[in-house]
C-alpha cells in the first residue's frame, strides 16, 4: 500500500473514555497495543483515528499537532483506530470526568513519525 503522506487536514473530532462501552472488551489496551494509564487516560495525550486518515499518514506512532478544539489544542499520538463507521475523524482520548465533545472543521497536522 502506498501512502498518500499529507501535511495537515480538516476532521471532526470528539472524546472518548477507555471504558467497554466507547472502546471493546480491552479498553485499557490501544490498537497499536500500548496500555492506558487507568488513572489518568488523558495524561497520554493519545488519539484515535478514523481508518480511511491511516491511508493518508495518521498512522500510530505519528505525533500530530492539533487546533481548533480550545482546551484539547496541542501534541497528541496517534495510538488507536476508530470503529469502521466513522470517517474523516478523531477521537480524543480523555478522562472520564470530561465529558461532551464535538468540533467541526479541526485541523490535525503530521509532524513526524
Amino acid at each position: 500500500m502506498i501512502l498518500n503522506l499529507l501535511k495537515s487536514i480538516l476532521v471532526t473530532a470528539t472524546i472518548y473514555h477507555a471504558v467497554p462501552e466507547q472502546t471493546d472488551s480491552t479498553p485499557f489496551i490501544t490498537a497499536s497495543g500500548m496500555y492506558i494509564d487507568a488513572d489518568c487516560p488523558q495524561c497520554h495525550r493519545w488519539i484515535a483515528v478514523s481508518r480511511d486518515l491511516e491511508e493518508l499518514g495518521f498512522v500510530f506512532g505519528t505525533r500530530v499537532k492539533i487546533t481548533g478544539t480550545g482546551y484539547l489544542d496541542g501534541i497528541w499520538t496517534v495510538q488507536d483506530r476508530m470503529n469502521a463507521r466513522w470517517s474523516n475523524r478523531i477521537d480524543f482520548l480523555v478522562n472520564e470526568d470530561i465529558t461532551g465533545g464535538k468540533w467541526e472543521y479541526i485541523k490535525i497536522e503530521i509532524l513526524s513519525y
